[in-house]
């Protein structure tokens, strides 16, 4: 434990924090800190909602030591359940050219899914 001095001369005790176990995850072309319980939301994913998907692309693993991949961590992987499946708010797309009587207008609702982070295992 760290003792460290105070403005007042007193002494204030530093407490540690316990190293949380987490990994970095590429899935679907995009990265994301996974965590044992963390909630993430994915790009849409074929599969049902409670249904195990396990995602191989760890590039990191973090615990009592740190294992970097070149590019991946051979033998980790991250398992998840899929909870839901949801849609974002909805954007819309509108094009306007002054004068012109150009006026388009679109609407778009990305699909994604929700997973919950079971287990970080290979490490």
């Amino acid at each position: 434990m760290d003792l460290l001095p105070a403005k007042s001369g007193l002494r204030v005790n530093r407490v540690e924090k316990d190293i949380a176990m987490y990994a970095l995850m590429e899935f679907k072309g995009k990265q994301y800190k996974a965590e044992k319980g963390a909630i993430l939301t994915v790009d849409k994913i074929d599969a049902e909602p409670g249904s195990t998907v396990d995602i191989d692309s760890v590039l990191l693993v973090s615990g009592d030591t740190v294992t970097v991949g070149a590019p991946y961590v051979q033998g980790a992987k991250v398992q998840a359940v899929v909870e839901a499946h949801k849609k974002a708010d909805k954007v819309i797309v509108f094009k306007y050219k002054p004068k012109k009587d150009y006026r388009r207008k679109a609407g778009h609702r990305q699909q994604y899914s929700v997973i919950r982070i079971q287990e970080i295992a290979g490490v």
